[in-house]
């Protein structure tokens, strides 16, 4: 238990009345003790009163703060309830204490900074935080951070206990978001200018937290047991409006009904203050729900919640009496206890630790004492629990017992007043003479064919009914009738072609074809069926239609086969042109590897050649033997013939037919061709050696011409790199066109390993639903057996039946009187 902390703080003077010097008296604060003084020193008895704490007229809004509010903030923090509000009258400075200025701020703004600089420090707990701010104005509560909620309701649960419904709640994360969202709600509050404040408060309003807050994850199971406890607690930081009277403030109109709600909702809250400090045994009921205001604030007074009362009075002596009266409240408030806790929600693995550690403690505690003594009287409670369970056990089946015999005896005291009225029925029946011949048999055998009428071959599969007791002995209407109607053989002699025409209309039939006999359009009074035919009827419904639901999933499964074997019929005549066409991919792959290879190779042959009549011809040369000229037509024939066999190879190679056998030949007997003329040019040269005339005239032609001769040369030069150049630009073209060769072989490749797969797949599934076939088809067998075996049953049944119905008829004969007309 603890009680409410109460302060009163005196706000400065406002202004010096001269009218009050004549009385002369002031407050005079002294420590925590306020009292009220003449103008020479002298305090007035019955006019000092102590509280917690007393805030003189130069005390400021941050001492308020550390001294009144601060614990309960910190309180906050770890799962305490709290609340702070200021009371008092109009323009004695409430709302300054709360909200303060620019230059001193108030309880609210130094509450929220402080609560995120305790965070900010409590680096092993982690915390969410929703504010909401509302109003209580003429008694409706209006939402201050949502214009649109007004009007809002008060609920009550055991999760929440008292909250209003529909208030907007903001998850904060800073205290600067949280400072702007009170800006925002100060813009929607209601002030008026009255005479004693230009800016008057005209409604009450309540700011408040919620604070949740767990530990944070630890390594250890012990740490992470406990740290699954989550706190939550509720901060309300209330600023009231002030207590006023009409004489002073002046108020008319809208200031007038404001004024008279505020004072009431006022002096509910002194009424409930009144009623809490009175003591548990003189408390009467406390009226919390006479007004909104004391309702919010509920569990802030004698409830669970750390509270603080800021009570501001004025120094004028014009307000004595208003001071005296909140001076009287702050007393009375300061006697007012609650009962404090720390709101927790635990889940299971922490109350199971929780309660674990509460076992420990209690067997330490217990290993000091006499615990042997205490566990047998403990296994003795045990053991007289346990009798006293069996005992109510006992008591419980007779209870039901006598339950049965009593259902049993006034079942059997109905059936005998139901007898006695249908054997007086029967009496009646005999001694009516006024009827027809044949009558009441007549009648007999019409209620038992529109019984037999309802049975078709359709209900073969309908449960059969139980018979009644007391089906033999009367007929009355609620006893249960026969499903099934005997053989025409059995009452061959009641109904005759005459008779048919009557009970049928003027209808003919061969009564021979008739199986049953025929329904009559009399109807007859419905029975009550029995728990037995209800439940074998649900359950032959429920199996009808697991059968039909069986067979749609055949039908399915069906479909999907066909499906599947459609899918795999198209796909099979691409396969096959994929398993043809792989072989003619695979063998120009490896033509296409091996292009290159023979290419460089023939071109290294050629090359070989070339150097070699090119090494002949610089050794005539340098020995003189032949012209330049010579040389020249020589290295331009062997030239012209080289460039035109590489030609020719180039074509083949690269021609429409890929062959490697026919090209390989092809380029070997050029090579042979080419190695013959080169021979045949070396020899001839080696001839012209005697030829000395005409060398010189050679020699003497090119030592007159040597320019042309070197521009000659040159020529030729570049006309084999030249052509040395092209061979090299088709070759990379050949490269190029093998890599597009080698991409088409990866791409049939993987085409034909995806067609294989999803083959693979289609049979897979195939089998998997020729499985689910042959499953289902068997099951649909086991329930056609049931099936069969229900209906064997049923028809047994209706042969007892109908062989019960005619030992009955012969057991009690029908006397018919003989001047009915009628023979049998």
């Amino acid at each position: 238990m603890e009680k409410i902390c109460v302060a009163v703080r005196l706000r400065p003077q406002v202004s010096q009345d001269s009218s009050s010097s004549s009385v002369g008296t002031f407050w005079k604060v002294e420590d925590n003790r306020i009292s009220l003084h003449k103008i020479h020193g002298t305090p007035l008895s019955a006019s000092s009163y102590a509280f917690d704490h007393i805030f003189d007229e130069r005390s400021s809004n941050g001492s308020v703060y550390e001294l009144l509010a601060k614990d309960i903030i910190h309180a906050a923090l770890n799962g305490f309830n709290g609340t702070a509000f200021a009371y008092g009258q109009t323009s004695s400075g409430k709302t300054f204490t709360m909200n303060g200025s620019e230059t001193d701020a108030g309880v609210i703004p130094r509450a929220v900074r402080d609560i995120f600089a305790t965070i900010e420090m409590m680096s092993d707990r982690e915390f969410l935080i929703r504010v909401s701010y509302m109003e209580i104005y003429n008694e409706e509560i209006n939402d201050l951070l949502v214009v649109e909620n007004q009007k809002l309701q008060i609920h009550e649960s055991l999760e929440r206990g008292v909250f209003v419904a529909g208030l907007k709640e903001e998850i904060v994360n800073n205290a600067e978001q949280v400072l702007n969202l009170i800006k925002a709600g100060e813009v929607n509050r209601h002030f008026g200018e009255t005479n004693m404040n230009v800016r008057s408060s005209r409604s009450h309003t309540i700011f408040r937290m919620v604070i949740e807050s767990k530990g944070k994850d630890s390594n250890s199971s012990n740490d992470c047991s406990i740290n699954d406890v989550v706190r939550v607690s509720v901060l309300n930081l209330v600023d009231l409006a002030g207590s006023e009277r009409i004489a002073k403030t002046g108020a008319d109109g809208v200031r007038l009904k404001e004024g008279k709600y505020i004072n009431k909702s006022l002096m509910v809250l002194g009424n409930v203050i009144n009623k809490l400090s009175e003591g548990s045994k003189q408390r009467g009921h406390i009226p919390y729900r006479d007004s909104k205001l004391t309702r919010i604030l509920q569990p802030a007074l004698g409830g669970n919640a750390k509270t603080s009362i800021i009570c501001t009075i004025a120094p004028e002596e014009i307000h004595i009496e208003e001071t005296r009266g909140t001076l009287q409240f702050a007393s009375r408030a300061k006697r007012i206890t609650n009962c404090v806790q720390v709101n927790e929600i635990l889940t299971e693995a922490a109350l199971l630790k929780r309660q674990q550690l509460e076992i420990e403690e209690l067997r330490k505690k217990l290993q000091g004492s006499h615990a042997e003594v205490l566990e047998q009287e403990i296994l003795k409670l045990r053991n007289d629990l346990l009798k006293y369970e069996m005992e109510r056990g006992k008591l419980e089946m007779e209870l039901q017992e006598e339950r049965k015999s009593r259902d049993q005896w006034i079942r059997e005291q109905r059936m005998k007043i139901e007898n006695s009225c249908t054997t007086k029925s029967f009496s009646d029946c005999r001694t009516n003479d006024s009827q027809g011949p044949g009558f009441f048999r007549r009648g007999f055998m019409e209620e038992y064919s529109d019984i037999s009428s309802s049975i078709s071959q359709g209900d073969i599969f309908k449960s059969p009914k139980v018979d009644p007791s007391a089906f033999v002995a009367r007929r009355s209407k609620y006893s249960t009738l026969p499903d099934h109607s005997p053989l025409p053989d059995a009452f061959g002699n009641v109904a005759d072609e005459d008779m048919w025409v009557k009970m049928n209309n003027g209808y003919v039939a061969d009564l021979d074809s008739l199986q049953t006999t025929p329904p009559t359009n009399r109807k007859v009074q419905p029975f009550p069926t029995s728990d037995a035919t209800a439940g074998c009827t649900s359950e032959i419904e429920k199996y009808e239609r697991e059968v039909l639901d069986l067979r749609k999933q055949l039908e399915l499964a069906k479909e999907r086969i066909n499906e599947l074997a459609q899918n795999h019929s198209e796909e099979v005549p691409s396969s096959k042109q994929l398993l043809v066409e792989t072989p003619k991919h695979q063998q120009e792959t490896r033509l296409t590897h091996e292009l290159p290879l023979r290419l460089s190779e023939s071109v290294g042959n050629f090359k070989d050649s070339f150097e070699e009549a090119l090494s002949v011809m610089q050794r005539f040369a340098s020995d003189g033997t032949l012209s330049t000229a010579k040389i020249l037509s020589t290295m331009s024939e062997i030239g012209d013939h080289l460039f035109a066999t590489l030609e020719g190879h180039f074509a083949v190679n690269t021609g429409g037919e890929r062959s490697s056998t026919g090209n390989g030949t092809l380029i070997n007997e050029q090579q042979k061709v080419f190695c013959e003329r080169i021979d045949n040019i070396i020899t001839s040269l080696e001839l012209s050696e005697s030829s000395i005339t005409e060398g010189q005239e050679w020699k003497h032609k090119c030592s007159c011409e040597p320019k042309g001769s070197d521009l000659g040369g040159e020529t030729a030069k570049e006309d084999l790199n030249e052509r040395y150049e092209n061979l090299e630009r088709e070759l990379l073209l050949l490269k190029v066109e093998r890599d597009s060769l080698l991409q088409k072989f990866s791409e049939s490749s993987e085409k034909l390993s995806m067609v294989s797969s999803q083959k693979e797949n289609a049979l897979k599934d195939l089998n998997t639903e020729v499985n689910r076939r042959k499953n289902l088809e068997g099951e649909v067998k086991q329930i056609a057996a049931a099936f069969a075996n229900r209906q064997k049953s049923l028809i047994s049944f209706h042969s007892d039946l109908k062989t019960k119905i005619e030992n009955w008829r012969a057991q009690t004969p029908i006397l018919v009187p003989k001047s009915f007309g009628f023979q049998d």
